[in-house]
């Protein structure tokens, strides 16, 4: 079985194939799913796999400044007009996460999907 930044690039590439259409929600609700298979399966996590499911959510909620109980694609959402949208936005800031040790300062983000939003501001 894939890793999860694995399955990630191979979604990302044909999402079709995998989810359906480019849906932001619809990947979240696979990854649930691959989460779950591998733990059935009794497979550990990679530490890939710990850092991902453990530290997207808090790092994102940071670099979006809110604090929420709200699962990672719908934080996405409240900044993107559609699915698709956020689908794409996913995997730019899933990049930005993956490089977070070199990038993330605190100070400030980019708006995310919308065109015209204020930039956001962490504390």
């Amino acid at each position: 079985m894939s890793g999860v930044y694995e399955i990630l690039a191979k979604i990302k590439a044909n999402p079709g194939m995998y989810i359906g259409r480019p849906s932001v929600s619809d990947l979240s609700m696979f990854l649930v799913g691959y989460e779950c298979s591998r733990s059935e399966l009794r497979m550990e996590n990679t530490e890939e796999e710990e850092d991902f499911y453990g530290e997207f959510q808090p790092w994102l909620q940071k670099k979006l400044g809110i604090t929420t109980v709200s699962s990672w694609s719908k934080m996405i959402m409240l900044y993107c007009h559609d699915e698709s949208a956020g689908f794409e936005k996913f995997f730019n800031l899933l990049d930005e996460f993956k490089q977070r040790n070199q990038d993330l300062d605190g100070n400030e983000v980019n708006s995310l999907c919308a065109p015209g939003l204020a930039r956001l501001e962490t504390s």
